[in-house]
């Protein structure tokens, strides 16, 4: 892909693609995973490709369950570090918490590819937020050698830390499959994901669905989560928020 100029509309979705064929070529990321990201831009032409406000209620709820929980962890796969790895390493800064690998097509080397760029990510997080930089050193990143397994799961993703994604109460995941979700939300923990299909298993049986584009809305996150965040809203109604969602896609396609 040559120079793309930032004046360019589609700019920030040329700029995931070369992202993403880049981490495709270093080993990050499985087979399907491009076709993964090509589903999503479908749904990311349906919003606008904007964060609407509905996506924007979701991130500062998200953000005040991370600020209030005991044991936050945020969880990534190859297309999440390879998309936002630097801004969810400061996320994790500031809520002192440690980053998950978790994925379904695990081997050595991918495992070691993953884990790699996330060292090399930290440095860049450092030199993007020098503000955060001690915070960001202590970042633990987990997932080369698991030692419990997510209970009702089958398949590698159930594979996992105790001190991470098993004890955790709050969990972030980004690009999340339903099968590990429901498995989650049934151990008791509150389930955060980014999902740009509002209609998929993992958005519907989460605890709390962002509808947006993961570069897009990590960076809005990371400033809810500097600011503060708010109260819990106790009466948060995940499928509500996520027919808000769609109500905001269709007018959009009534224009």
């Amino acid at each position: 892909m040559g120079e793309i100029p930032e004046s360019h509309p589609r700019y920030e979705s040329l700029m995931a693609r070369k992202k993403m064929t880049d981490a495709a070529a270093a080993g990050l990321l499985a087979d399907s995973a491009l076709i993964a990201h090509g589903r999503g831009e479908a749904f990311d032409y349906l919003l606008g490709e904007k964060t609407t406000e509905s996506a924007k209620s979701a991130i500062m709820e998200t953000a005040s369950q991370l600020l209030a929980a005991n044991q936050p962890v945020i969880s990534v796969n190859g297309n999440t570090v390879a998309l936002a790895g630097i801004d969810l390493i400061a996320c994790a800064a500031v809520i002192e918490c440690p980053i998950e690998v978790n994925i379904y097509y695990r081997t050595p080397e991918r495992m070691s590819a993953l884990l790699g760029a996330l060292e090399e990510q930290k440095i860049a997080a450092c030199e993007k937020y020098p503000e955060l930089a001690e915070n960001i050193q202590c970042v633990e990143f987990l997932g080369r050698e698991p030692d419990t397994k997510i209970p009702g799961l089958e398949g590698p993703r159930a594979n996992c830390h105790t001190n991470g994604i098993f004890s955790s109460d709050v969990i972030l995941v980004p690009l999340e499959d339903g099968d590990r979700c429901e498995a989650l939300v049934e151990m008791g923990k509150t389930v955060c994901v980014i999902d740009l299909n509002p209609l998929s298993r993992t958005a519907m049986t989460s605890t709390i669905a962002i509808v947006d584009q993961l570069t897009r809305c990590v960076p809005i996150l990371l400033k809810y989560l500097k600011d503060g965040g708010s109260q819990i809203n106790e009466s948060w109604d995940n499928r509500g928020n996520l027919s808000d969602g769609l109500a905001e896609m269709l007018r959009d396609l009534q224009k």
